[in-house]
């Protein structure tokens, strides 16, 4: 007869929820972890009507059953689940159990959904680990003590680190494109005369930026240019709603999204001038938790308003159980309550009115009759309006003619309305969201100058070749015509230097293990892995393990990205000439220009 297996029980047990399971079929332990500190009913109920879950996790008093919250943490951290990478990710050594990440002051600092820094760490006291042993006499784990190994699990990064991983990067792939294509610049433009005109340092970088890289690192790396001088941020988010069309990975937990934010938003608050603003946009998933982060980040005396953006124009419905979506919030603070720039926006607004609809009143004097499509009279009452909150501006869809390749694309006349109201031609905007480049290709026809920040691939096939559409006046789409937009200008595109990016990007191009194997020795010898992992273990024993082999691809490709060091993401501005990244003489001379440091 099969032993019987408590750990094997409960993962069967839990993944009835199918909350809780990814696609590989594995619990999703954050998630879980989420629910059980939220106390989620339905969580509950799926254990409490387990019979040996109901001994073990809760306590009856009298007629009620008690959860015993922490126990199941502890648990959660401290087993491995069956089926689950997870027990790969402690073997290797990049994770342990025991410790609770609420335990802790230092801080987690990962990537894992483009770019994302988590709050978490643990004590790093000396002494002895406690840890769980299955033991096959007493059918179940014991508790038992080892002296300490490890004093960081998962991808911690002790505070003494911090400052290195969000010290200023170096730049590669430096080009300027204007009217005459492509060329590798000698130096960044700083306008002296301009800057005076707009009050800013006369050796303020004046060239439009677009940067691919890390966002939260990138942020860090316009620190010590652009603090205190950017006009205007504008960024649209990924929507933590699963069902994003980029290849963002927005499937965030509330808690996760909103730190992912918050980190970004912090930096950014810094980079305002005193009398700029800055523009959030989501839907309704994240929206009223966004509003009460922001208010954190950027003070609610500086609440200014929440626009709703009224996007479908056209009468659809669909049978569901709740009230059709058709808007989404954009929240507006600024930096400075008394110092905000602003100005009311006008618009031409054209009322529709039948004839037999108007009384023969004053207000007819003010109006002028057309006939529409079907030859019916119609008056139209033309005014100057200025707007409010409620905006209703087409969104970009399959038919729309300003629609590029993706669906997800704000409308250019959206950008247009927030930059008139909190800038002035030569103003700095800033998107770090920058996605297709609506913000960026708006900015441009509008003359502000612009600073992009994008991650995905797509930023090189897709944005630059919009803004290059835009510089030679073959892009009439969008704005063009309302601002008589005749072509013109350039930007200056720069990538973040990679050094383990570029091998996280080498695992994920792997097509089976053999080719990821392959590919170890040069991570263990070329690139930065965790100091945790056990290396020789890893070679020696896991690999040739059968559970180990029969790892989905995904799974085994996200172990390998773990044991990277998420501190050697990029190379640091310190190590700009250091032989071992390879830099170009022009990389390592517009870095240093760019930070203007001198020789």
């Amino acid at each position: 007869m099969q032993e019987f297996n408590f750990n094997q029980h409960i993962t069967q047990l839990l993944k009835a929820d199918n909350r809780l399971v990814d696609e590989e079929n594995d619990i999703q332990i954050n998630v879980l972890r989420d629910l059980v500190n939220n106390l989620d009913s339905q969580l509950v109920e799926l254990l409490i009507a387990d019979d040996k879950v109901r001994e073990k996790f809760f306590i009856q008093v009298k007629d009620v059953y008690v959860f015993k919250q922490n126990d199941f943490i502890f648990y959660l951290d401290s087993k491995v689940l069956d089926g689950s990478y997870t027990q790969y990710a402690n073997r290797i050594g990049l994770a342990s159990g025991g410790k609770f990440l609420t335990d802790s002051t230092d801080y987690v600092l990962d990537f894992p959904y483009k770019g994302c820094v988590l709050e978490g760490g643990q004590s790093t006291e000396e002494g002895n680990d406690v840890y769980f042993e299955y033991n096959e006499e007493a059918i179940d784990y014991v508790e038992k003590t080892a002296k300490r190994k490890e004093i960081f699990y998962n991808n911690i990064i002790a505070k003494d680190e911090i400052d290195r991983l969000l010290e200023p990067k170096a730049f590669q792939k430096v080009v300027r494109y204007d009217g005459n294509g492509e060329t590798i610049p000698s130096s960044f433009t700083r306008d002296a005369e301009l800057n005076r005109q707009r009050g800013l340092p006369e050796d303020t970088i004046t060239d439009n930026l677009i940067i691919k890289g890390n966002n939260l690192l990138a942020l860090h790396s316009l620190e010590k240019e652009f603090k205190g001088k950017v006009k205007l941020i504008y960024i649209d988010p990924p929507y933590n709603t699963e069902k994003d069309s980029f290849t963002y990975n927005d499937r965030f937990t509330h808690s996760t999204w909103l730190t992912f934010m918050r980190n970004r938003l912090l930096k950014a608050f810094d980079l305002l001038s005193d009398d700029g603003g800055i523009f959030v946009q989501a839907d309704w998933n994240e929206i009223h938790y966004l509003k009460v982060l922001m208010d954190d980040v950027c003070g609610r005396d500086n609440f200014r308003n929440e626009i709703i953006w009224f996007y479908e124009n056209k009468f659809k419905f669909q049978f569901t159980k709740n009230f059709n979506n058709d808007t989404e919030g954009i929240l507006y603070y600024s930096k400075k309550s008394g110092f905000q720039k602003f100005k009311h926006v006008k618009v031409d607004v054209k009322n529709k009115r039948k004839q037999n609809q108007v009384t023969w009143d004053k207000e007819l004097k003010k109006m002028v009759t057309v006939k529409d499509e079907n030859g019916n009279v119609v008056y139209y009452e033309s005014n100057d309006k200025i707007v409010g909150t409620l905006w209703n501006i087409p969104r970009i869809n399959s038919q729309s003619k300003e629609r590029l390749d993706l669906v997800g694309q704000k409308p250019e006349q959206l950008i247009r309305r927030i930059l008139e109201a909190c800038t002035e031609e030569n103003d700095i905007v800033l998107d770090y969201h920058l996605g297709t480049g609506t913000t960026a290709a708006t900015s441009h026809k509008m003359n502000r100058q612009y600073i992009g920040v994008e991650q995905l691939d797509y930023i090189e096939s897709f944005t630059i070749a919009r803004l290059n559409k835009v510089i030679n006046n073959e892009d009439q789409s969008g704005i063009s015509k309302d601002v008589n937009w005749q072509g013109g200008g350039s930007f200056v595109y720069a990538e973040l230097a990679k050094n383990n990016e570029t091998a996280k990007e080498r695992i994920e191009a792997c097509t089976n293990l053999d080719e990821l194997l392959q590919l170890f020795e040069e991570l263990n010898t070329r690139y930065f892995l965790d100091y945790n992992v056990r290396i020789k273990d890893f070679k020696e024993n896991v690999v040739k393990e059968e559970a180990f082999i029969n790892l989905s691809l995904a799974r085994q490709k996200e172990l390998f990205k773990r044991m990277l060091d998420n501190n050697q993401l990029y190379v640091n501005l310190s190590e700009v000439e250091d032989a071992r990244y390879n830099l170009s003489e022009d990389a390592i001379r517009l870095t240093k220009d760019f930070y203007q440091i001198k020789n």
